[in-house]
Order: structure tokens, then C-alpha cells, then sequence
């Protein structure tokens, strides 16, 4: 008879909490078998599979496609019709394809988080994208590494950039809006501070005065 875990037992395996198994259960990401009284199980070839020992070629390949606006639709269409052609042309055979509309910079992605996760469990043979900014913006090279150490392969079809002049420029000025509401908010901390020890510093001398010996 197969091996198997509570969910308590798998989560202490894989170093996850009982909450992260109920969401991934729910997602569909790792499913729990259910006993006749419906009590949730997870099985040795699922420890198995997460921890990447399961041959690769058992692995899912995903395809990933972003735009970082809904008035880019098209251009999405675009990027899934030639992520569809290169495949085709090397025998790829793709069982998931994964979207998103949103900005690089903004890692709660749906899609994006889906594939990390589902990376992280050791699922995914090989995630293929049209360029590496479709992807992330920056700190790609972590996420490469990443995907390595999950035994998942990242295939980029295009060059290593193809963001639009206007996505970019309003990526960079989202940075930049970040940088400026922190260097404001230092400014302000700073402000208070210096207020607070100038307060304390009023106090400590009519304090002094206070208690200085009348010499009428």
C-alpha cells in the first residue's frame, strides 16, 4: 500500500503550512485526496514530485504571454500566436498556456504566481516565453536561477527585450514615484524626530530652571 500523510505530516515534509496546502488544494495547484469521510491525504509520489524526484519528462510546459494593459489585447494575441508557431516548429507540446495583463513590475500577477507555485512544486519541465520582460522586468536572472533549482527549464523564443517605449517609460516612472514617496517619507521621519528632540530639549531647561536655588 502506498504511503501516505496528513496534511499536517506533508506540510511539516515540505516545509509549508496546513493554510498554503488548504489554498494550493482549493487552486487546484497541489490537490489532496479525500478519504470516505472526506478527510484530506497526500501521497508519497506527491512528496515525490515536489521535491523534483519524479522524471522531468512527466514535467508541464507552459506558455506565458503578458501585456501590461487591456488596450494591448491585440498585441497579446500576437505573442500567443508566435509562442504557438515556435512550438509547433520544435515539437514543444504545451499543456498550459497562462496569461496576464499587468505591469513587469508587479509581481502578485495571477498567472505569473500560478506558474511560480506550480515551478516551486515541481511540476513544470519547461515554462517558454516570448522575451525575458514578458516575464519580469528586472532581477531576471534570479528567477532563471530559480526555475534551475525546481529542475524547470525557461525557454525564450525572442531577444532579451520587447516592451513598447510607452511601457517602458511608465514602468520606469513607476520607480521612480516608489523612490520619491520613500525619500519624502525620510524627509518627514527626520522632520519629527528633529522636532521631538528639539521638544525635549525646551523641556530639559525649563526643567533646569525650574529647580534651580532662588538666591533672594
Amino acid at each position: 500500500m502506498e504511503h501516505t500523510y496528513s496534511p499536517k505530516q506533508f506540510g511539516k515534509l515540505i516545509g509549508k503550512s496546513v493554510n498554503t496546502l488548504q489554498k494550493w488544494d482549493r487552486k487546484g495547484i497541489l490537490p489532496a485526496f479525500r478519504t470516505p469521510t472526506n478527510r484530506r491525504y497526500y501521497t508519497h509520489e506527491q512528496y515525490l514530485a515536489y521535491r523534483g524526484l519524479i522524471s522531468s519528462e512527466q514535467g508541464l510546459v507552459i506558455a506565458y504571454a503578458r501585456v501590461s494593459s487591456p488596450g494591448q489585447k491585440k498585441d497579446l494575441a500576437l505573442q500567443k500566436e508566435a509562442l504557438r508557431a515556435y512550438c509547433q516548429e520544435h515539437a514543444i507540446k504545451v499543456d498550459q498556456w497562462v496569461e496576464d495583463i499587468g505591469s513587469a513590475l508587479n509581481y502578485k500577477r495571477k498567472g505569473f504566481n500560478q506558474v511560480i507555485e506550480q515551478i516551486e512544486l515541481g511540476l513544470v519541465k519547461r515554462v517558454v516565453i516570448g522575451y525575458q520582460d514578458r516575464f519580469v522586468r528586472f532581477g531576471y536572472d534570479w528567477f532563471e536561477q530559480f526555475c534551475e533549482r525546481h529542475g524547470t527549464q525557461i525557454t525564450v523564443i525572442n531577444g532579451e527585450t520587447f516592451s513598447p517605449e510607452e511601457e517602458l517609460v511608465r514602468d520606469l516612472l513607476a520607480i521612480v514615484t516608489v523612490f520619491s514617496a520613500r525619500l519624502q517619507g525620510l524627509r518627514s521621519h527626520k522632520s519629527l524626530i528633529r522636532a521631538a528632540a528639539l521638544g525635549k530639549g525646551i523641556k530639559d531647561d525649563q526643567g533646569t530652571q525650574d529647580q534651580a536655588p532662588s538666591h533672594a
